[in-house]
Formats: structure tokens, C-alpha cells, sequence
């Protein structure tokens, strides 16, 4: 019996590697979210230059890979027993190695938590070819949440790829949605949020949110269908009001503040990715009784 074929017989199995997968991705999602924000104000800053047509300034190479990871206080390049996830941070007591300062909590949470995303993925699909692209998503998004509420930015660079993956997914005939809903889906999730965009803005005169937003909203309704993207509005909405209110009451958050919803166009498609039917089914179900 090969590994695959094992992992295929046993779904245990299968859950605990794909969340230690999930460990090791979340330590790349750390990067991801840390490093494509400065990317995106570095490529503005050289637009800007040629715009006004100024000479082109020399920089560093700065990418996911260049240069290697290192503390912003001392500059200590991570060694590779440093950047062991979860487990590094624990033997260095939350610290680094050379100067002592700490290390955000953030890094262990972020991999622990993309661990636990990659575990229930695993556990609500099993084996097949549909798993890695749910992953895919999974890690996207989460990316996404966080570079958000860090931000207020949603990258094209991540959003485009999976827009078109979901989009390829319905075209394989992997995904549950037909290619001609995954399209509806995508014009439909964009137009909607734009439309209620333009409305607000006319009424008060003010921004309700980003153009980011609309393009998040097309990539779900790629994966989803056009029929879901209710119930993803719907949750967002929900989620991003106790998340509004939590933060309101706490403090950290003050009336009048904007907020990001991205990362609540997240959760609430993270969630419509993996129970939206059975969601969709107990609500219809309740109309039955």
C-alpha cells in the first residue's frame, strides 16, 4: 500500500498530516502576509516615480523569498531550527535568540490556526482532487483576512489566482458548482457589492468599502455559485457586526471608525465553502416543518 493509498484508506490519518501540512504552510503565510503589503507599496512607489518622471531608484530585492527572514530589532538572520512552527517559538520562549525581544504571538497563532483550518478541510472532504483545492482557498483567505485588518489592503496578487482557480476547479469539473455558475457567481459577487458601493456613496456622499471587497466577492462566488452569495453576504454581515460591536464595547474600535470587510467576507466564505449546503438545507428545512 503506497502513503497515498493509506491516507485514502485511513481518514485519521489523512486529518493529522494534512493539519501538519497546514503547520508548515502557515509558517509560509506569516511571510505571505508580512511581505506582500511592502511589495504592493514598493510597486507604487516605482508608478509613481515614472508617472512624474522621476529617475528609477535602486532597491533592494525584496520578494517571498529574498532576503531570508530576520529579526526587524537586531537584524539575526532565523536559522532553520528557529523557524520550526509552533515548536521554535516555544523552545525560544516567545524571544529571539540574539538580542531577547519578543517575538508576536501572532507567528505560533497564525500557523496553528492555518493547522486547524487544513484539519477540518480534510475532515469535511476526505481524499480526493477536490481536498488541495479547498485548501488552496483556505489559505488564501486566511491570508487575506489578516492582511486586511493589518492594512486595510486586499492584493490583486492573491485575490486574481483565486478567482481563476475556482473558476479552473469548475472547469475540471471538481468543484459542486457548474462552470456556468462559477461565472455567474463571479460577475454576480462583483456587481452586487459595487452596485450597493455606488448607492451608499450617493446617499452619504462617503466610501462603505473598497474596490478590494467587490473583487473578494467575485473569487467566492467563482467557488460557490451565484446561489450562495446570499448566504455569504448574510454571514459576513452578521460576523462583522459582533466583531464590530465586541470591538466597539472593548474599546478597540471607536464609533465612526472604519473597519475592514474583507476578513468577514472571509470567515463567512470559509464557512459557506465547507457547510454552506448543509446551512442552506437546515434554513429551508425549518420553512418545511
Amino acid at each position: 500500500m503506497t502513503p497515498l493509498q493509506y491516507l485514502a484508506a485511513n481518514p485519521a490519518a489523512l486529518i493529522v498530516v494534512t493539519a501538519l501540512f497546514g503547520l508548515l504552510v502557515g509558517s509560509f503565510l506569516n511571510v505571505v502576509i508580512h511581505r506582500v503589503p511592502k511589495m504592493m507599496e514598493a510597486g507604487w512607489r516605482r508608478e509613481a516615480r515614472e508617472l512624474l518622471d522621476q529617475p528609477a531608484e535602486e532597491e533592494p530585492v525584496f520578494n517571498l523569498v529574498v532576503p531570508r527572514s530576520r529579526c526587524p530589532h537586531c537584524g539575526h538572520g532565523i536559522r532553520w531550527h528557529e523557524n520550526i512552527p509552533v515548536l521554535s517559538w516555544l523552545a525560544l520562549k516567545g524571544r529571539c535568540s540574539q538580542c531577547g525581544t519578543a517575538i508576536s504571538k501572532r507567528y505560533p497563532i497564525i500557523e496553528l490556526l492555518t493547522a486547524l483550518v487544513a484539519g477540518l478541510c480534510a475532515w469535511r472532504f476526505g481524499y480526493g482532487i477536490w481536498l488541495p483545492f479547498t485548501l488552496y482557498a483556505s489559505f488564501t483567505l486566511l491570508a487575506l483576512a489578516v492582511i486586511d485588518l493589518d492594512t486595510t489592503l486586499l492584493p490583486d496578487d492573491l485575490i486574481y489566482p483565486l478567482l481563476w482557480a475556482g473558476l479552473l476547479a469548475a472547469l475540471l469539473g471538481v468543484a459542486p458548482v457548474t462552470l456556468a455558475d462559477a461565472v455567474v457567481g463571479a460577475m454576480a459577487g462583483y456587481l452586487s457589492l459595487w452596485s450597493l458601493y455606488w448607492v451608499f456613496k450617493l446617499l452619504t456622499g462617503k466610501e462603505g468599502m473598497g474596490y478590494g471587497d467587490f473583487k473578494l466577492l467575485a473569487a467566492l462566488g467563482a467557488w460557490l455559485g451565484w446561489q450562495y452569495l446570499p448566504l455569504v453576504i448574510l454571514l459576513s454581515s452578521v460576523v462583522g457586526l459582533v466583531f464590530a460591536l465586541t470591538m466597539m464595547a472593548t474599546g478597540a474600535v471607536k464609533r465612526g471608525q472604519g473597519i475592514p470587510f474583507g476578513p468577514y467576507l472571509a470567515i463567512a466564505g470559509w464557512i459557506a465553502l465547507l457547510w454552506g449546503e448543509q446551512i442552506v438545507n437546515g434554513y429551508l428545512g425549518l420553512f418545511a416543518l
